[in-house]
C-alpha cells in the first residue's frame, strides 16, 4: 500500500511539473535591444486580459498568435524606445493606473487608499481586484500598462512631426455636422450661483452662516465675488457659478426631484431663494442667467459663456481620431521594420505553435 501511494503521488508531481515546463514553454525571443522571452505563460495572460477587455469567451490558434505577434512587437518597441533613451518611472505608471481611481473619488488617491477603498466595497485586495477585472495580477497590469506608456512616448517622439500635421478637413467636418446635426443643442439651461454651509457639528451655525451670507448678497450682488475668492470657500462653505440643464440627469446629479428642477426653471432672472435645508446643509441660489433650448449652428459655441464654436469641438473630435489612427499605423510600421530575422527569434512555429495555442 505504502508503495502505491509513494508512486502515486510520484505521478502527480510529475504532473505538475511537465504543466509548469509547458507553461514556461519559450515561444519568442526578442533581440533588438537585450534578450527577452515571451512564454506560453505570458500569452494566456494576455489572453485572459484581451478575454476580460472585449468579452469574448473564446480564442482561435490564429487569433492567439495574432496576440503574439502584438506581444513581440510591443516589446520591440519598447527595446527601441530604450535604444533611444525613452524611458517611463514606476512613478509615472503608478499616476497612470491610479488616475481612474482619482476622477471618480474626485481627488488625486494613493494606492494604499485605494487599497482600503477595495477592500470595504468588495472585500477583495487590490491585487484580486485587477485579477478580476483585468485577467492579470497587479504587477503584470502595472508591466503591461508601462509598456503602453513607453511606445506611447517612443512613437509620439519619433513621429511627432506628422502626427501634428494630421488634422480634420473642412469637408470632413461639414459632413460630420450635417449627419448629426440633431444632436448638436442646447437643453434649456440657467446659470445658477449657489452657496452650500456643511451643518458639521452645529446646524445653528451653519444656518446662521447662510442666512448672513444671502442677505449681504441681497445687499450687494458683488459680494459673490468675495464669497468665491474668500479662502473660507471649500473650507466653511462652499460657493460658486453653476450651469445646470433641465434633464432628469441634472436632478439626479443636484440630488434634487425632478419637482424641484422644474420649480426652479420657473423662476426669473435674478431670483434669490430662501435658505433651504436638505439633510447634509442649508444652501440658497440666485438665478443669474436663463437660456433657451436651440438646435446649434457650427458657428454656436457648444455651451453658454464658453469660446468652443461646434466647428471647433468637431474639428477637434475628428483631428484626434484621425491622429489616433495615424498613431496605430505609425507604431504598427515601426514594429515592422524591426520586426527582422535578427530581432526575433520564433522557438516555436508552424504546427507546433498552433499545437500549444489549442487549449
Amino acid at each position: 500500500m505504502k508503495k502505491i501511494i509513494t508512486t502515486f503521488f510520484a505521478s502527480m508531481i510529475a504532473c505538475a511539473a511537465v504543466f509548469a515546463q509547458s507553461d514556461m514553454t519559450p515561444l519568442a525571443v526578442v533581440k533588438h535591444n537585450k534578450s527577452e522571452t515571451i512564454t506560453l505563460k505570458q500569452l494566456k495572460t494576455r489572453v485572459a486580459f484581451v478575454q476580460k477587455q472585449y468579452g469574448m469567451e473564446s480564442f482561435s490558434a490564429e487569433q492567439k498568435q495574432t496576440l503574439l505577434e502584438n506581444m513581440i512587437n510591443e516589446k520591440l518597441l519598447c527595446q527601441a524606445a530604450a535604444k533611444n533613451g525613452v524611458a517611463i518611472s514606476d512613478t509615472q505608471v503608478d499616476n497612470a493606473f491610479l488616475s481612474t481611481f482619482s476622477q471618480q473619488v474626485g481627488r488625486q488617491v494613493t494606492e494604499s487608499e485605494v487599497e482600503e477603498l477595495v477592500k470595504k466595497q468588495s472585500g477583495k485586495t487590490l491585487d484580486e481586484y485587477v485579477r478580476e477585472i483585468s485577467g492579470m495580477s497587479l504587477v503584470d497590469y502595472k508591466a503591461y500598462l508601462k509598456s503602453q506608456l513607453v511606445i506611447q512616448n517612443y512613437v509620439s517622439q519619433v513621429k511627432q512631426n506628422e502626427i501634428r500635421a494630421v488634422a480634420a478637413t473642412d469637408e470632413e467636418i461639414r459632413n460630420t455636422f450635417e449627419m448629426n446635426k440633431s444632436s448638436f443643442k442646447w437643453d434649456e439651461m440657467m446659470k445658477l450661483f449657489l452657496v452650500m454651509v456643511p451643518k458639521g457639528s452645529n446646524d445653528m451655525a451653519a444656518k446662521s452662516l447662510c442666512e448672513d451670507m444671502r442677505n449681504q448678497y441681497i445687499k450687494d450682488s458683488k459680494k459673490a465675488a468675495v464669497f468665491i475668492n474668500a479662502p473660507e470657500n471649500s473650507k466653511s462653505y462652499q460657493a460658486g457659478e453653476l450651469l445646470i440643464a433641465k434633464t432628469s440627469q441634472q436632478a439626479q446629479a443636484l440630488r434634487w426631484s425632478d419637482e424641484k428642477l422644474r420649480e426652479l426653471f420657473s423662476r426669473k432672472e435674478a431670483y434669490v431663494s430662501e435658505t433651504t435645508e436638505t439633510t447634509t446643509d442649508f444652501q440658497f441660489y440666485v438665478v443669474l442667467k436663463k437660456y433657451d433650448a436651440k438646435l446649434l449652428s457650427l458657428s454656436d459655441v457648444v455651451q453658454p459663456e464658453t469660446t468652443v464654436t461646434v466647428y471647433d469641438y468637431i474639428k477637434n473630435n475628428l483631428s484626434q481620431q484621425k491622429q489616433m489612427q495615424y498613431f496605430t499605423k505609425a507604431a504598427q510600421d515601426l514594429a515592422k521594420e524591426l520586426n527582422t530575422d535578427s530581432n526575433v527569434d520564433h522557438k516555436k512555429k508552424g504546427d507546433a505553435l498552433t499545437k500549444l495555442l489549442n487549449w
